[in-house]
């Protein structure tokens, strides 16, 4: 049934290809994510370090934060605004 619906769906047009990039914003980076969110508790939360779990957090939002700047482009109009700041 699975290989007659794609025959249908590819005949009809509907079945689109996805780049390498799409295909890793899709599968690889959930799963970093789920690794590291994983490791920080096993690390940190088996000893009682709920400090220095939050002090790796802290590292992996900036992270995710540069990540997402540069998968949507945006870095280019994020650093025009951080120069508006400082020039007039």
């Amino acid at each position: 049934m699975t290989t007659m619906m794609t025959a249908v769906q590819l005949a009809a047009g509907e079945i689109k290809t996805r780049g390498v990039q799409q295909w890793m914003l899709d599968n690889i980076i959930p799963l970093v994510l789920l690794a590291v969110a994983l490791l920080l508790l096993w690390l940190g939360g088996g000893k009682g370090d709920n400090a220095g779990v939050m002090r790796r957090l802290a590292g992996v939002v900036i992270a995710l934060a540069i990540i997402g700047l540069a998968v949507s482009g945006l870095g280019v109009n994020v650093g025009q605004w951080l120069a508006g700041l400082f020039t007039g």
